[in-house]
């Protein structure tokens, strides 16, 4: 690591935030994901008249969950193929 460029270095930290940043991206919405269908299907279990109110709210709670995991993968993809941090500083 010492003998590393400062171009480098800025690479390498950012491949290593990105991974982090994807894993905990997709893994938190994920299992927000599976918690809002275990109520969902709790409540539909308990009030079957009240189904299509709670599938129509599941369907767009569920919707802005996996946003979340899209603007992740975004911002990752930005800093992976156009990381502004190397013209910033470096430019």
């Amino acid at each position: 690591m010492q003998n590393m460029s400062p171009e480098t270095l800025i690479t390498v930290l950012t491949i290593i935030v990105s991974g982090v940043a994807i894993v905990l991206g997709t893994a938190v919405p994920a299992l927000a994901e599976g918690r809002a269908v275990e109520k969902a299907l709790e409540g539909m279990a308990r009030q079957p008249e009240a189904a299509a109110d709670l599938r129509t709210t599941l369907l767009i709670a569920m919707a802005l969950l996996e946003s979340t995991a899209i603007y992740v993968l975004l911002v990752v993809l930005i800093l992976l193929f156009a990381n502004p941090l190397l013209n910033r500083f470096f430019g």
